[in-house]
């Protein structure tokens, strides 16, 4: 394993990491995905939770990917967490919460770019 693929798997492991804790610590903190003010509902604590159901499953199967170097895997999950983390970012931009919009963002480039370079090498 060479030093760019190291590096592109430690920065997905990370990000893929960062992306299940956010959604276990959101499930247990909902009130961190709201804009400042807004009320926890039963609705909001309820998809809270969903999306952690989802999001640790993914952000396992990633690591788990990069971690086996199953090449036949790693593009299209790394594709599949890219476009949630877009729907993160563009959630964040359209509720006010710049954390999820700048996260989700970064996340989302960290993964499509890797999936790139996965995919051309």
């Amino acid at each position: 394993m060479g030093a760019m693929e190291v590096t592109l798997v430690t920065v997905n492991a990370v990000a893929a990491l960062v992306s299940g804790g956010s959604s276990v610590l959101g499930a247990a903190r909902p009130s961190l995905a709201l804009p400042s003010g807004e009320a926890v509902t039963a609705g909001v604590d309820f998809y809270a939770r969903v999306y952690a159901v989802r999001a640790i499953p993914l952000s396992l199967a990633v690591i788990a990917a990069l971690v086996t170097a199953d090449a036949a895997a790693i593009v299209p999950l790394l594709i599949v967490a890219g476009a949630v983390q877009a729907g993160d970012a563009a959630l964040g931009i359209m509720r006010r919460v710049p954390g999820m919009a700048v996260g989700g963002g970064v996340l989302m480039l960290v993964h499509l770019l890797s999936a790139l370079w996965y995919a051309t090498h």
